[in-house]
């Protein structure tokens, strides 16, 4: 991808927000939602809101609303308009509105912001298909995608990781979000999304796991299975038969993955976003 150091020096974490922000993410332990509650379907910020959907926090000094019904000091710096703005193609929801201002803190790579609003979209495209089945998971559907907003944000301290393998952006990816006030709970997926294998790894980090491969429709058998037999428990059907739903919905998804990988592609991957 020919990426180019961001303004923050690679290896170099960014200095902390103050910890009373209202920003700071709480851990699902303390804010548990069901699926239904936390996911909407892809819907424009200016369109009538719904209950459910992803909706900037509210004060007590509300700043001018812009265009795309986001307050204008929102959408003024080049991060926040690719994690919030309308997309047509493919049209993907925005953001939450802590991850886009995360990505904005550590002056995140245009590309990386827009790679992480595809993970994200498709991570509530999986958390609607599991409401739509009324299956209890036991996650936090708001920290799924909170995850698949964040995972890769230590890429924005290990930017030659954009273009190239690596995995150093994964441990500091969980401490940068640490750093910035996010909880350990919620800061977890920027180290497990890469490990699902690993002792650590729920059904929540499955998930995130499995957006970040499907997004642009790579297939990992191993994940797969580990995905399904979370549902065999939850619903009691046969492997086979959660298998076949599964490959169905992530077909489905998998379709648009050409139109994903082009969003991400129209975006550079040096420079500023700021």
């Amino acid at each position: 991808m020919g990426e180019g150091p961001s303004q923050s020096t690679p290896g170099t974490t960014p200095a902390p927000r103050d910890k009373r922000n209202p920003r700071t993410t709480t851990p699902p332990s303390t804010t548990r939602r069901s699926v239904h509650a936390a996911v909407a379907p892809t819907q424009p910020p200016n369109q009538t809101p719904t209950a459910t959907s992803q909706q900037p926090a509210a004060s007590s000094q509300q700043p001018a609303a812009s265009s795309q019904g986001y307050p204008a000091a929102v959408t003024t710096s080049r991060v926040l308009s690719i994690a919030l703005h309308d997309t047509d193609q493919p049209p993907l929801r925005p953001l939450p509105i802590e991850a886009a201002e995360l990505l904005h803190d550590v002056d995140a790579p245009p590309r990386l912001v827009a790679h992480l609003r595809a993970v994200h979209d498709v991570a509530g495209q999986l958390l609607e298909w599991i409401a739509g089945r009324n299956l209890d998971l036991g996650i936090n559907a708001e920290a799924v995608l909170f995850g698949a907003a964040t995972h890769d944000i230590g890429k924005s301290l290990h930017p030659a990781e954009l273009s190239a393998p690596g995995a150093q952006h994964e441990e500091a990816g969980r401490a940068l979000l640490m750093a910035q006030g996010v909880d350990s709970v919620m800061a977890r997926f920027a180290a497990t999304h890469a490990a699902w294998t690993a002792q650590e790894a729920g059904m929540e980090d499955l998930l995130v796991s499995l957006a970040d491969k499907i997004w642009k429709n790579k297939r990992v058998p191993e994940l797969e299975d580990l995905v399904v037999a979370g549902l065999v428990v939850a619903s009691g059907r046969s492997v086979w038969e959660e298998f076949l739903d599964l490959d169905s919905v992530l077909t489905r998804i998998g379709d648009q993955a050409d139109e994903r990988l082009a969003f991400q592609m129209s975006h550079p991957a040096d420079g500023s976003g700021r």
